[in-house]
């Protein structure tokens, strides 16, 4: 006979024999699983049952501080409407009237500049007119 499958034979056999030894010492424990297994239960429900009472107590804790900061921003925010209503009465009870709109500002100050650059330009060049040539 050859080797090759002497050597597997041998390996399969050897494999073999420790599962078969695995199953018959399982089935002699199938009733003290089954109690564990009754005591696990009973026992994750009990974890189960405290931790949704430490989720409840949480859960109204972060209720309880988002209130609190938000009743914390409602009285600045309050505060704040109050201060722009004077604000505003006293704008209004205090008209003064506006010359120029804001576009109307802009256009004077860009003119205002472009005046002092001429101005500027003109002084630069000392008063004399040269003829420039811009060709040979």
């Amino acid at each position: 006979m050859r080797q090759g499958p002497l050597c597997l034979l041998l390996v399969m056999l050897s494999i073999g024999a420790p599962a078969h030894a695995e199953e018959s010492s399982e089935s002699g424990h199938s009733t003290p699983l089954s109690l564990s297994a009754g005591s696990q239960i009973t026992e994750l429900q009990q974890r189960l049952k405290e931790s949704e009472q430490q989720r409840e107590e949480l859960s109204k804790n972060l209720q309880s501080a988002d209130a609190e900061r938000e009743s914390t921003q409602l009285g600045h925010l309050r505060q704040e409407n109050q201060r722009l209503k004077l604000q505003l009465k006293e704008a209004q009870a205090n008209p003064q009237p506006r010359l120029l709109t804001d576009q109307q500002q802009w256009f004077v100050t860009g003119a205002g500049v472009a005046l002092l650059a001429l101005l500027c330009g003109i002084f630069a060049s000392g008063g004399r007119r040269q003829r420039r040539q811009w060709l040979n």
